[in-house]
C-alpha cells in the first residue's frame, strides 16, 4: 500500500508552528505523513502526537515511523482531539497542524469512491465505516438532497442535479462514481459542462456530507485551540471557501477583546483576546508550488498563536 501524498504549503506551515526542539505538537490530519515528517524533524526530546481516522494512513504512518521516538500515533477522527488526548494525560501542546479535506491517496485510489474520474463504489467514507455517498444519493428525499448540495457544495444547479439523481434512482439505484458523474453531467446546462467537470461541486457536498467535515472542522477547532498553551500555535490549511470561512470566524472570534457598544465609555464586560493572528491574511500556494503541486491552488493557511 503506497499513500503517495505531496504535503500541502510544507514550508509554510512550519516555519507558522514555530517548532520547539522539546516541544509537543499534534498533526490532527496526518495523511500520509508529508507534514507530520517535517514536524518530527525539527524535534529532539519533544513529541508528535499524528492522528488520523482512515485505517489506511494509520498502517502507512505505524510503518514510517516505526523506529522514531519521537512519534506517536493515534487512529481517531481529529473533531475528538480533546478528548483524545485527555484520555492519555497529554499535557498542553505546543501546536497542532490541520490539513483539511480529502488526501490525495483517497483520490487517487479508485475504490475509496472519491474520485469522479474512475469508475468504482460510490463510497467516500475516509473513516470507512458510516454511512455511504451511495445510501445517501438513494436514499434521502429531494428537498434534502438539495439542500446537502447546496450547502455544502454551493453547486448553482443543486435544483437539477437532484431532481435528475431521483429520477435515475426510481429506475435502479444509483452505485458507482461514474453513474452518478454521467447524471450530473445531463442535468446542468451545456455551457457548464465546459467549464471544469461538471460534477465536482456534487462529489464535494456528498463528501462533506459522508464524513461530516464541517461539524468535524468546528469541533476540532475549538478542542484543537482549548489544548494549545500559552504561545502555542493553531495552523490550519484549508481547500474551499466553506472550511476557510469556519477557519476565519474562529480565530476572529478567538482574537476578539471587549464586545461592550461601541458608546461605553469604559468596558464592562472584561472580554480579552484569547489569541492573535500570526497572518492576517491567507498564506496561499506560490508559483513553484503550483506548478509541483497543481492541488495547492486551492489551499489557504492560517495561524493563530494562543495568549
Amino acid at each position: 500500500m503506497e499513500f503517495a501524498h505531496i504535503p500541502v504549503l510544507l514550508n509554510e506551515a512550519i516555519k507558522g508552528l514555530k517548532i520547539k526542539e522539546n516541544g509537543i505538537y499534534a498533526d490532527g490530519t496526518a495523511g500520509g505523513g508529508g507534514h507530520s515528517n517535517e514536524i518530527l524533524n525539527h524535534l529532539t526530546t519533544g513529541k508528535l502526537i499524528s492522528i488520523d481516522r482512515d485505517p489506511d494512513a494509520i498502517s502507512i504512518l505505524t510503518q514510517r515511523f516505526k523506529n522514531n521516538e519521537n512519534s506517536i500515533i493515534i487512529k481517531g477522527n481529529f473533531a475528538d482531539i480533546k478528548e483524545i488526548l485527555n484520555h492519555r494525560n497529554v499535557g498542553r501542546l505546543d501546536g497542532v497542524l490541520l490539513d483539511i479535506g480529502v488526501s490525495s491517496y483517497q483520490l487517487n485510489t479508485p475504490s475509496r469512491g472519491f474520485s469522479y474520474h474512475e469508475d468504482a463504489p460510490l463510497d467516500m467514507r475516509m473513516s470507512k465505516k458510516g454511512t455511504t455517498a451511495a445510501e445517501i444519493v438513494n436514499t434521502v428525499p429531494l428537498n434534502e438532497l438539495i439542500n446537502i448540495l447546496q450547502t455544502y457544495g454551493e453547486e448553482k444547479f443543486a435544483d437539477s442535479i437532484a431532481a435528475g439523481i431521483v429520477r435515475a434512482r426510481e429506475e435502479k439505484p444509483i452505485k458507482t462514481t461514474l453513474e452518478l458523474a454521467e447524471i450530473v453531467k445531463n442535468n446542468v446546462p451545456q455551457r457548464v459542462r465546459r467549464d471544469g467537470h461538471p460534477a465536482r461541486k456534487t462529489f464535494q457536498a456528498l463528501r462533506i456530507a459522508v464524513n461530516d467535515e464541517l461539524g468535524a472542522l468546528a469541533k476540532g477547532l475549538d478542542g484543537a485551540f482549548e489544548l494549545l498553551g500559552s504561545g502555542g500555535r493553531l495552523a490550519v490549511i484549508t481547500f474551499h471557501s466553506l472550511e476557510d470561512r469556519m477557519v476565519k470566524q474562529k480565530m476572529a472570534t478567538w482574537c476578539k477583546g471587549c464586545t461592550c457598544p461601541k458608546d461605553f465609555p469604559v468596558c464592562v464586560c472584561g472580554n480579552k483576546p484569547k489569541a492573535k493572528l500570526v497572518n492576517r491574511k491567507p498564506i496561499c500556494a506560490n508559483e513553484t508550488e503550483l506548478k509541483e503541486n497543481p492541488r495547492a491552488r486551492s489551499a489557504k493557511l492560517r495561524i493563530c498563536e494562543k495568549i
